[in-house]
């Protein structure tokens, strides 16, 4: 395969889509109280109504809101207590025309009742008899049996990625455990002679181990699980020989560095040594991140990432991230805000640029500013907070037009 025949960005995730089309993740069951950030395989539908009665929304008296009509400071209306409703119990009381019964929040309403009025507006003028000082209308402070959840209702959509409101909305409905995807396996490895890792000091010429730990957390956070990470070496069969086991026990292989035109920069050559597809995505129109390398080895995905810090976590949100959610269609809202740009930024023609912002808060308005530096840079990672994308067709940005940041 020729070097560096370049593919715009949408080129290279159709190829790696189809590629990639039928591959599956698989799924599991798993508890309910273990289920936050999973991926849910399956829609909830709800087998019951929540609530499954009526419920009071105040402390106060359940009653016939026609009762309460014409009722004001002035001119109270009188009503017949009935005694209460305890929390936790069966409202057995029937309410009539003139009777009201003490309803805790989030008592039962009894038959007959269809409003209740707050403890404020009323007055106990003995044990058994109430004064009401204001109107109430038909349902007033109470929620009416599904009205949150109805029996058969979808509450939540399959790729859904569960957060803790989620779980709390899953435990109202006595769900004990549900079916996720299971968490994508990843196994990352660093290449190169001058790569230690951060437990060693390096010598003069070394450099310690980025790119791993970046990517660690970024698989984190998209949900995944990483079952390998070590540094090899620029040696052929060194790194044929850990891809061959990576791909024996992961979905995905992220290989950081050996991915330009290098004498020695094997990542190509070893991803075709494997029966298969092999590379067929090696230098895209991105900046930066042009010497990306996408491939199939034994069946699973294999991701060359630059070893530049800042184009590896560019390529992994371009790449990884889109192929992960693509595959398991996760339904969530893209990590973004807007800002307006105050600076003006040429493009580089022919290429979708990305360049890292820092947002700023000024006189009430968002605004983006430019982090500049060459990708190799590690502190461009803790200054920003994101990055813009710039269209190929596009001649660049101006001051004071209003864009998408993409969050880290």
């Amino acid at each position: 395969m020729d070097f560096f025949n370049l593919v715009t960005v949408d080129e290279g995730r159709t190829k790696m889509l189809q590629v990639f089309k039928d591959y599956n993740f698989g799924t599991e069951e798993i508890s309910l109280i273990n289920s936050t950030n999973r991926i849910l395989s399956a829609s909830i539908i709800s087998k019951e109504n929540v609530p499954e009665f009526n419920r009071s929304t105040v402390d106060g008296y359940a009653i016939k809101s026609s009762d309460s009509h014409g009722a004001s400071e002035s001119m109270p209306t009188f009503l017949s207590l009935m005694g209460e409703v305890k929390m936790g119990e069966n409202a057995e009381t029937r309410i009539s025309s003139g009777e009201a019964t003490y309803v805790p929040t989030g008592g039962m309403i009894p038959a007959g009742a269809d409003a209740v009025i707050m403890i404020e507006n009323v007055e106990k003028l003995d044990d058994s008899t109430l004064l009401i000082y204001k109107p109430l209308s038909y349902g007033e402070n109470i929620i009416l049996k599904g009205d949150d959840i109805k029996e058969g209702e979808k509450i939540i959509d399959k790729g859904k990625r569960l957060t803790p409101q989620d779980i709390g909305v899953l435990a109202s409905l006595g769900l004990q455990s549900i079916k996720v995807y299971k968490k994508p396996r990843f196994f990352i490895i660093s290449t190169g002679d001058e790569i230690v890792d951060i437990d060693v000091e390096p010598a003069l010429g070394k450099i310690r181990d980025i790119n791993s730990y970046s990517l660690f957390s970024l698989i984190q956070n998209l949900g995944g699980e990483v079952v390998g990470r070590t540094i090899v070496q620029d040696n052929f069969g060194l790194l044929r020989d850990c891809v061959d086991k990576a791909l024996d026990i992961s979905d995905i292989v992220l290989i950081s560095g050996g991915s330009s035109v290098g004498t020695r920069d094997y990542t190509s050559k070893v991803i075709d040594s494997f029966n298969g597809k092999g590379v067929f995505v090696h230098g895209v129109s991105i900046k930066p991140g042009k010497p990306t390398i996408i491939g199939e080895g034994k069946g699973k995905a294999i991701f060359g990432l630059p070893g530049h810090p800042v184009s590896s976590i560019i390529i992994f949100k371009v790449f990884v991230e889109h192929f992960i959610n693509k595959l398991i269609d996760i339904k969530e809202n893209q990590n973004k805000t807007t800002a307006i740009m105050d600076f003006n930024f040429p493009s580089s023609p022919g290429r979708e640029t990305y360049q890292m912002v820092k947002i700023i808060e000024r006189e009430g308005k968002t605004y983006a500013t430019p982090v500049f530096g060459k990708s190799g840079m590690i502190s461009l990672l803790s200054k920003s907070d994101g990055y813009i994308i710039i269209e190929p067709q596009e001649e660049g940005i101006y001051k004071g037009e209003e864009r998408d940041i993409y969050l880290l």
